[in-house]
């Protein structure tokens, strides 16, 4: 099994940028390694959405909506990904969750092995 804890969402303003974490525990470094990890977002009222993905030896995608503003990243020593946020905007308000999935297509897919709790981000204009 996986285990997966989200922090480092928070209050900010508009333009500003926060850094998410995503702890994953419950698994061997070599078998955390053969998940894809990535990060979706629910507004309030909305679907949970794509948000970014890594996998493999770095591997990445990301959402149009958050392409050139967002970058994930992942420590594999600390079996942690990341979500850097910049140019924030007031429809980037959300809660963000973490994700993997042994298949990349299943987080692309929206139906990943196993969820984090979320994180709430919002953003002030």
């Amino acid at each position: 099994q996986v285990q997966l804890v989200e922090s480092g969402g928070g209050l900010v303003q508009a333009g500003g940028s926060l850094r998410l974490s995503c702890a994953a525990s419950g698994r061997t470094f070599s078998t955390y390694l053969m998940y894809a990890m990535g990060w979706f977002r629910q507004a309030p009222g909305k679907e949970r959405e794509f948000v970014a993905i890594t996998w493999s030896g770095g591997t990445t995608a990301y959402a149009d909506s958050v392409k050139g503003r967002f970058t994930i990243s992942r420590d594999s020593a600390k079996k942690t990904v990341y979500l850097e946020m910049n140019s924030l905007k007031p429809e980037d308000t959300a809660v963000y969750y973490c994700a993997a999935a042994l298949a990349p297509i299943r987080l692309q897919n929206g139906v990943p092995d196993y969820w984090g709790q979320g994180t709430q981000v919002t953003v002030s204009s």
